[in-house]
């Protein structure tokens, strides 16, 4: 049975008015600010905290400190899927896509895509194949493939046209960082980006996205109190300019404000040496509401979703799609 497969990207935007689609992936991070009660709120106050770090970063140089706004668009990647039947597709990623809008001259400022980073197939090698790793070993291991279509997937969404034709560099992931590793300070400061932090050894996740072709950097910003985890290829510093930068720094550590409060709004900046930890007592909330139990179960449920719907009936066909071109180096 002949399989093809393609990429088609949709494109939602990201303001107070925002609902989640019946196809998207419920864990992110915006998806699950817009839901409940409060929910309209919610993304009101964030989209506020976006914007102010933004100005804070970027030094508009107004006195009021809103000379930029920043405009989010939710760029969702579906696998197109066929062969022996009708045409199916499949949500695979979901990502954001950042634009800046100078308000005094009225320029519009492409940011970096990328930012937060959503994938069915991840919830499925975090939820299903490591799980049953572990039953099978009676002990937690790692597959010695564990990421590999994933990553490889990625990479062919990254060489299609339809990502292509809608942007002209390669995306950038920033998460918090890893509550398993100690960071040290280094020598290197960046204007936006802040100090950098190296870490004792690379983390699960840190692996899981190399196998995506995506190495990390690790940095403090100016007035933040905790380094982000950067994913990229090719050059950070010089491949994107300080608006782009601050425009993804804005956005991911906002997030990071509200979904992990304990790191990202802590008391205490880190020092010279830091540890990660959710166990902190010295940190404050937002008044933006996050449930990270909801998280975590939608995660385990869209991972047996992606084992039945993609991996299940198409995961042969596509590791031989995905492995006809190797991820690119890093």
């Amino acid at each position: 049975m002949a399989h093809d497969f393609a990429f088609r990207i949709d494109t939602t935007r990201f303001d107070e008015d925002y609902s989640p689609s019946e196809a998207s992936r419920l864990t992110t991070n915006f998806a699950n600010l817009a839901r409940g009660e409060h929910r309209r709120q919610n993304l009101r106050n964030a989209l506020d905290m976006i914007e102010r770090r933004v100005n804070d970063l970027a030094g508009g140089h107004d006195a009021n400190g809103d000379r930029y706004g920043v405009e989010l668009e939710i760029v969702s990647a579906e696998l197109l899927l066929s062969g022996g039947g009708a045409d199916r597709e499949f949500p695979l990623i979901e990502v954001l896509d950042v634009t800046i809008v100078d308000r005094r001259t009225g320029e519009r400022h492409a940011g970096i895509v990328g930012n937060n980073f959503s994938s069915y197939v991840r919830d499925y090698d975090f939820s299903v194949v490591l799980p049953a790793a572990k039953e099978a070993a009676g002990a937690p291991t790692i597959p010695d493939d564990f990421g590999e279509l994933h990553g490889r997937l990625f990479e062919r969404f990254l060489e299609s046209a339809a990502y292509r034709e809608r942007f002209a560099q390669p995306p950038v992931v920033c998460i918090s960082v890893s509550t398993s590793r100690t960071y040290r300070r280094t020598g290197t400061t960046h204007p936006v980006l802040g100090v950098e932090y190296e870490q004792d050894a690379l983390s699960a996740t840190d692996d899981y996205f190399g196998r995506m072709g995506l190495r990390v950097r690790n940095f403090m910003p100016p007035g933040g109190v905790a380094p982000l985890a950067l994913y990229f290829r090719g050059d950070l510093l010089a491949d994107y300019s300080d608006l782009q930068l601050a425009g993804t720094i804005g956005v991911m550590e906002t997030f990071q404000r509200i979904y992990r409060p304990e790191i990202y709004n802590a008391g205490t900046a880190a020092g010279k040496v830091f540890r990660p930890s959710l166990e902190h007592d010295d940190w404050s909330r937002t008044e933006i509401g996050y449930d990270r139990e909801e998280r975590s179960r939608l995660a385990v449920t869209q991972g047996r979703y992606t084992a039945e719907h993609l991996m299940g009936p198409h995961g042969d066909a596509l590791a031989q799609w995905a492995a006809e071109r190797p991820v690119l180096a890093r």
